[in-house]
């Protein structure tokens, strides 16, 4: 009797000790965006980020299990809002679009102050990983706005799509095209009109005769369509562009174990590739699909192109001076991240500095 009182001790410990290894916690993560997941920006977190998350903490022993709360597609705000949204708390984890957050976040907008440097969208992210992780400048505006830089989402190469043929820079003379924000920088002493817009009026800014075609890039066209209104691309080569990032809310992060921390951390650094690798893929098959519904595709040719990127005023000069030192070293330091990977940008922008 005493011989099985044992054994049912023993059986009854071996299932504590069990219960106690295989204990997990769950961490709710609220994530989100203004835009939907099918978007190349929002396709990142739900497709990269979120399951790489899981991955890498199942393989750290499986301590910790996220439930996700999704709230993407503008559910819980608006692309105006994205940075609002992660710093105050709304979600845990979101995309931040620093291309609209020209007052708050100015150091990340230097790609739209510098057109005509580089088309290789991958490499900018890899270059603006490193950036944040190593200028002050950077990673020090982020944590101002209380919040954690996860991943570097970009775009991919700016062109003109339209309703006209474009074989000299003089055919821009006197049309309309839709530039919003920054971009309508790209146009000065074009002879072009910039109009303003989104990727979600293009179609019927043009369609209705506000505008006659827009500045863009391929992986936004095609979803949108505009190419039916616009079937004329000129590849002109404005570049691909810093768009901001995923961030985690900086008080949510801190709170988290450290094996969480770590897990969120690794997920954007894979999250960067993936989504460098994507945007590529998309842009091409865009590429692909738009050209066989009609898209008629041209390239500027190179005098053209060189006197439109010779023509610009200095577009970076009112960028610079309104933010200072730290602008000026952002600058330097992204151009010569390019020229270091063997980049000629076709202006030197950072000349004088």
């Amino acid at each position: 009797m005493k011989h099985i009182s044992h054994m049912i001790a023993a059986t009854l410990a071996g299932t504590m000790l069990a219960g106690t290894a295989y204990a997990q916690e769950t961490i709710t993560i609220n994530i989100g965006s203004s835009h939907p997941v099918q978007n190349i920006w929002a396709y990142a977190m739900k497709n990269s980020f979120q399951p790489e998350v899981d991955r890498l903490l199942e393989e750290a022993g499986g301590n910790y299990k996220v439930e996700w709360v999704e709230s993407y597609g503008g559910t819980l705000y608006r692309f105006t809002d994205t940075r609002a949204a992660v710093s105050d708390g709304i979600v845990d984890i979101g995309m931040v679009g620093t291309v609209w957050e020209g007052s708050a976040m100015p150091l990340q907008n230097v790609t739209y102050f510098t057109p005509f440097a580089t088309s290789d969208h991958e490499m900018l992210i890899e270059i603006f990983d490193k950036l944040t992780a190593e200028l002050p400048e950077l990673r020090d505006s982020w944590e101002g706005e209380n919040m954690v830089h996860l991943s570097s989402l970009i775009t991919d190469s700016y062109d003109v799509y339209a309703n006209f043929e474009i074989n000299a820079l003089s055919d821009m003379a006197n049309r309309r095209i839709n530039a919003p924000g920054t971009s309508a920088n790209w146009l000065q002493q074009t002879g072009a009109t910039p109009v303003d817009g989104a990727l979600t009026t293009y179609y019927t800014d043009i369609q209705t005769g506000v505008s006659e075609g827009a500045l863009s890039f391929a992986s936004g066209i095609l979803p949108t369509r505009v190419y039916e209104v616009a079937p004329n691309l000129t590849r002109v080569g404005i570049g691909a562009m810093y768009f901001g990032g995923i961030a985690a809310n900086k008080d949510f992060f801190d709170s988290q174990p450290e094996e969480v921390q770590n897990a969120i951390l690794e997920a954007g650094k894979a999250t960067s590739l993936a989504h460098g690798a994507y945007v590529t893929e998309q842009a091409n098959t865009a590429i692909e699909k738009m050209e066989a519904e009609g898209l008629v595709i041209s390239e500027l040719p190179e005098e053209e192109k060189r006197k439109w990127v010779e023509s610009l005023p200095n577009v970076v000069g009112p960028w610079l001076e309104a933010n200072g030192e730290a602008a000026q070293t952002v600058l330097k330091a992204y151009f010569a991240e390019l020229r270091e990977r063997g980049v000629t940008p076709l202006r030197d922008w950072d000349e004088g500095l």
